[in-house]
């Protein structure tokens, strides 16, 4: 009989033996199993990540300054059916720039500001700015975009307020965009669709600080004059309020709207 116990005793110990080394296993593998699902939830979630801000930062500046509107995308463009590389529309001759400077004021609110428009750099952009300006397209137009946190942009110009509107046609190409993509504080450029050239209307950009805005497939963004003065007016009263829901895009917290336009 003790031979006997002696036997159950060793085998009990065995399978005992057995059955931790089998419970430590399943332990390691799940532990393992565990980790790998961990690193990949971990590396997914940084793609995810990496995907968003690379997106948002695509979406800012092909939006350009023209998407909600600046087109700012982030970043100024409104929306167009105009096939890239043709004008659509009853788009002004650029002969009306007449090759020269024109000067203008502009009121925002009841900020004054002087502005010259370079009929020679830009003689498609300023043709079209001018004819908008002398039948009174502009007035009473809403700024509907502000844009802030490196990215320094006012934009104006279209009817709807949403920044998809225009003026009936559309038009190209980009010209006088500066070759370094920095547009001074001051700065007038024309809003369009992200790699459209020839989506040009009439929703133009105010850079209020010097701003760098990078360019896509269709090249930079028509400059077509500058403000020579009120801009820090224009600061004091409008842009530094920032916008109406405290994001760097969106619309100014100050509603804006252009009360007055000349130009000779």
């Amino acid at each position: 009989m003790v031979p006997s116990t002696r036997q159950d005793r060793v085998s009990r110990e065995a399978r005992a033996r057995a059955r931790a080394y089998q419970a430590r296993q399943a332990v390691h593998e799940h532990q393992q199993k565990r980790r790998k699902r961990d690193n990949v939830l971990a590396w997914s979630a940084l793609g995810l990540v990496l995907i968003l801000a690379v997106g948002a930062q695509l979406l800012f500046f092909t939006g350009g300054p023209g998407t909600p509107a600046p087109s700012a995308g982030a970043t100024p463009t409104p929306s167009s059916s105009a096939p890239a590389g043709a004008n659509s529309g009853d788009v002004p001759p650029s002969s009306l720039a007449e090759g020269r400077t024109w000067t203008g004021s502009l009121t925002l609110n009841d900020s004054a500001l002087g502005f010259e428009l370079d009929g020679k750099l830009a003689p498609q952009a300023v043709s079209s700015t001018v004819d908008l300006i002398r039948t009174g397209f502009y007035d009473d137009v809403s700024c509907h975009r502000l844009t802030t946190g490196g990215f320094f942009v006012l934009q104006c110009g279209d009817p709807d307020g949403t920044g998809s509107g225009g003026p009936g046609y559309s038009y190209g190409p980009v010209e006088n965009a500066p070759a370094d993509d920095v547009y001074p504080a001051g700065t007038i450029a024309m809003a369009r669709q992200g790699g459209n050239a020839y989506s040009m209307g009439s929703q133009f950009f105010i850079v209020y600080e010097d701003t760098t805005i990078p360019a896509d497939a269709a090249g930079g963004y028509t400059v077509l004059g500058k403000i020579t003065s009120g801009l820090d007016e224009l600061k004091a009263k409008i842009t530094d309020a920032g916008t109406k829901d405290g994001k760097t895009d969106g619309a100014p917290k100050v509603p804006t709207a252009i009360t007055a336009i000349t130009v000779q």
